[in-house]
C-alpha cells in the first residue's frame, strides 16, 4: 500500500473524526452476485426481452406485477445463496473498531452486509433490501421481511397461488412490492435514508468507497461533500471509473486498484496496528 496513504489511514484512526463507507455492486460480485445490468439481468415476457432498467421500475410493476415478482425471487434466489466475502468481514470489523464514528451507505440490496454483521443501525441501505416487501397501496409505512417459505425461484418458474397469498400485505390484504428503490422513483428518507446519508456526508473525515461507479445521484452527492469540505476520500475498485478520477482529483484522494476482498482487510490491518 501507498506509505503515504498509510501515514493518512494511521493518523486518522488516532482521530475522534468519521469514516463513511460507500459500498456497490462491485463488493457483491465477489461474493458470487451479478450485477444484472449485463445478460443475467435480462428477462424475457413472451418474445420480448427486457432489461434490468425496465423491469426495476414502478411502471413495469402497475403493467405486469407478476413478472416483475418472478424476476426479484429470481434475483433473491441469486443473492441468498451467495455468502459475505473477506470485504464484508473488514466492514464489520471496522464498525466494531469506530463505533459510533462509523457508517455504512449501501446502493447494494443483497443484505450481505448484514448477514456478515454490519448492525442495522449504522447500515444505510439506500436502495432497499430484496428480502423486504411493503404494501403496493401504501396503506402503512411498514416494511415487512419476505415470508420465510416464500422460496427464491429458477429463472421462469412460476408463483404459485399459495405463493401469492404469502406476497398479500398482512394488513389490508393487497399485494405487496419489492421494497427496493426503482429507476423512475426518488431517494425518500423514510424508506431509502437520504436525508441521514447527507448528514452522514457532512461529518465524514475519511470515505471508502468500494465498488461502484456512481450511476446513481446520492452517492455522488456524498463525495461530492466530503471532497467539498477536504476529507480524504479512497477509491477501492478494479477499473477506474467517475470516482476514482473524483479521489484523485482532490487534495487527500487515493485511488486503489484492488478487489475490495484484498483491499479492505489490508485497510483494517492499518487501523488495528495504530
Amino acid at each position: 500500500m501507498n506509505p503515504n496513504l498509510n501515514k493518512i489511514l494511521s493518523e486518522f484512526a488516532q482521530t475522534t473524526k468519521c469514516i463513511t463507507v460507500l459500498t456497490g455492486a462491485g463488493i457483491s460480485a465477489e461474493s458470487g452476485i451479478p450485477t444484472f445490468r449485463g445478460q443475467e439481468g435480462y428477462w424475457t415476457i413472451g418474445s420480448k426481452e427486457y432489461h434490468p432498467q425496465e423491469m426495476a421500475t414502478n411502471r413495469m410493476f402497475m403493467q405486469k406485477p407478476a413478472e416483475v415478482w418472478k424476476w426479484y425471487l429470481y434475483r433473491l434466489k441469486i443473492c441468498s445463496e451467495a455468502n459475505p466475502n473477506p470485504g464484508h468481514i473488514a466492514l464489520v470489523e471496522m464498525e466494531k473498531l469506530f463505533q459510533d464514528r462509523f457508517i455504512l451507505i449501501t446502493q447494494n440490496v443483497d443484505s450481505l452486509h448484514l448477514r456478515a454483521g454490519n448492525s442495522l443501525a449504522r447500515t444505510y441501505q439506500i436502495h432497499g433490501n430484496i428480502a423486504f416487501m411493503r404494501c403496493a397501496r401504501e396503506c402503512s409505512e411498514k416494511i415487512y421481511p419476505l415470508p420465510r417459505n416464500l422460496p427464491g425461484k429458477k429463472k421462469g418458474e412460476e408463483i404459485t397461488e399459495e405463493e401469492w397469498e404469502l406476497l398479500k400485505c398482512p394488513d389490508c390484504g393487497n399485494i405487496t412490492r419489492p421494497h427496493v428503490l426503482w429507476f423512475d422513483e426518488a431517494y425518500n428518507e423514510k424508506h431509502y435514508r437520504f436525508h441521514s446519508s447527507l448528514a452522514a456526508a457532512t461529518e465524514t473525515e475519511l470515505l471508502l468507497i468500494v465498488g461502484t461507479s456512481g450511476a446513481t445521484n446520492l452517492p455522488n452527492q456524498v463525495a461530492d461533500e466530503v471532497k467539498n469540505h477536504n476529507g480524504i476520500i479512497i477509491d477501492i475498485n478494479i477499473e477506474e471509473n467517475p470516482f476514482t478520477r473524483l479521489a484523485l482529483s482532490s487534495e487527500r484522494g487515493f485511488f486503489i486498484k484492488e478487489p475490495s476482498g484484498t483491499a479492505l482487510p489490508s485497510i483494517m490491518e492499518v487501523f488495528k496496528q495504530t
